[in-house]
């Protein structure tokens, strides 16, 4: 049984603002040993219940936060940015299911540092009509391939949107949310031995099963109309109202090429104070 891991920051042990999870500050030099203890005790868990491969993924910012040097021998990581699938890279690689590690509350919802893809200039990002997390969008990215989501860590938040995306996968709940930048965080000793047993477990949920291609829709909502006016340059992306673009596409991994190019567009729009 071969299993990704994608690995994202905001929703690992501890984190709960800006600076631990911004490369270069020193917070994120702690909370990068945070982050790899995360990863280690999924892949613990995951070897524990059957695993014969592990990928990981990095998924968060440069993609270039975990301590390699530090990782579980057993595992191979994936690091650095610019690949196809951004934070799904591997789910085309013949494995047997996927792990969201570190996830995270999406743009608009309650939950800490709670955004899609965009820290804070996209309000609301919608699946067929769904509001979408990351963790929403890249199941169906996983589906498409056929694999199915294992288990799901972050806040309680994340947890309780996972249910709705991935009804059978397995959740741990890092922290509690309190708000955006602060939560009732549980210590990495406790947290390790929850993620632990929870992977062993998903792993009875490993398998592929049958893909599901099919068109998709995206829309995004910004928090200023001129963000929409630059996504919008983009062909095939219509501005549908004034802060809000949508765009249609033939299968997932289409939609979320398109999805990227909307939103590094956009990041590229901001100007400075006033976004």
């Amino acid at each position: 049984m071969r299993i990704l891991i994608s690995a994202d920051m905001e929703g690992a042990t501890g984190v709960t603002w800006t600076d631990d999870v911004v490369p270069g500050t020193e917070q994120w030099q702690r909370f990068r040993r945070l982050f790899t203890g995360d990863v280690n005790a999924v892949i613990s868990g995951l070897y524990a219940g059957g695993a014969s491969d592990v990928l990981v993924n990095e998924a968060h910012s440069s993609q270039r936060n975990l301590l390699l040097e530090d990782l579980d021998d057993r595992a191979r990581m994936l690091t650095g940015r610019h690949k196809p699938l951004s934070m799904m890279q591997g789910v085309e690689s013949g494995v047997d299911g996927v792990v969201f590690l570190g996830y995270h509350a999406g743009a608009g919802a309650d939950g800490v540092l709670a955004h899609t893809y965009l820290e804070n200039q996209i309000t609301g990002v919608w699946l067929d009509g769904v509001h979408a997390s990351e963790g929403r969008l890249n199941a169906a990215l996983a589906a498409e391939y056929g694999v199915p989501v294992l288990l799901v860590t972050g806040d309680d938040k994340t947890c309780d949107d996972a249910r709705g995306y991935a009804p059978g996968a397995k959740t741990v709940a890092v922290k509690e949310c309190v708000s955006r930048y602060a939560a009732i965080c549980t210590p990495p000793s406790r947290t390790a031995m929850a993620i632990v047993r929870a992977a062993e477990a998903a792993m009875t949920l490993a398998g592929r099963g049958e893909p599901a291609p099919g068109p998709h829709r995206i829309e995004v909502e910004f928090d200023a109309t001129h963000l929409a006016q630059a996504a919008a340059v983009v062909p095939t992306v219509e501005q549908t109202d004034v802060r809000r673009v949508g765009f249609d596409a033939q299968d997932m991994t289409e939609a979320m090429k398109a999805f990227k190019i909307v939103t590094a567009i956009a990041a590229g729009a901001v100007q400075g104070k006033y976004g």
